[in-house]
């Protein structure tokens, strides 16, 4: 095969774009990520309350108000998360990687291990993958798939103390307040789990940008379109 000219980049070189992240997927990410947002801004303010405004006290409904955004925020997450699971059986290949880490396979596990090489830049190129690499596909199941039913869990429980004993929430998640240690230690818990998410979300953006700059394949936009690009 003739070389191709001097400065030029032979059309082998390039990968056909994959559709990778399905739209109910993706709907999800940004609902997901926009509740995430609400959920730790109201919950903050929710344990660390804002210092009294001046007046009568019922000419305001400020702590009310919070509270009532924070519910419907934890609405959002609770419905998002379920569609989330379901899409995770009935839809492709690539958005069943939230359900589980086949750590039963080896090449997971090697892939792992390289991808950690990468970002402790002991590799100079990252591992190749379609849609989550292992690394994020761990990160991703633990905090979005764990610690988010955790959170719903915790949070309705709290919700059902709000709503009095018998409401569908006592009944159906009051149970983790005995179990976890009691309301306070629930509250507690809860609110780290909110610190974890920011956490969590801190990190996501950074390695999300990191990879579209330095990687040969494109990471935010797939998250926009759908569509994974490749330039080698």
């Amino acid at each position: 095969m003739a070389s191709s000219a001097a400065g030029s980049v032979p059309k082998s070189a390039y990968r056909r774009p994959l559709y990778v992240f399905e739209a109910p997927v993706r709907i999800w990410h940004w609902l997901h990520a926009l509740s995430v947002v609400v959920l730790s801004v109201t919950g903050y303010l929710i344990a660390n309350p804002l210092p009294s405004i001046g007046g009568e006290a019922s000419e305001h409904f400020l702590m009310g108000n919070l509270r009532m955004i924070h519910f419907i925020a934890a609405y959002v997450f609770a419905i998002g998360f379920a569609v989330r699971i379901y899409w995770g059986f009935v839809g492709n290949k690539y958005s069943r990687e939230l359900l589980y880490l086949p750590v039963w396979r080896g090449e997971w596990w090697r892939a792992l291990f390289e991808e950690v090489k990468y970002y402790l830049f002991l590799r100079r190129e990252p591992p190749h993958s379609d849609a989550h690499n292992a690394l994020a596909q761990s990160a991703m199941w633990f905090f979005n798939t764990l610690l988010g039913l955790f959170m719903i869990v915790s949070g309705f429980a709290l919700y059902g103390e709000g709503l009095g004993l018998g409401s569908w929430a006592d009944t159906g998640f009051g149970w983790a307040i005995p179990l976890l240690g009691g309301s306070q230690q629930v509250r507690m818990l809860h609110t780290l789990g909110m610190w974890l998410f920011i956490v969590f979300t801190i990190l996501h953006i950074y390695m999300a940008i990191r990879a579209d700059i330095m990687s040969s394949q494109s990471s935010v936009s797939a998250i926009i379109s759908g569509w994974r690009t490749y330039r080698d």
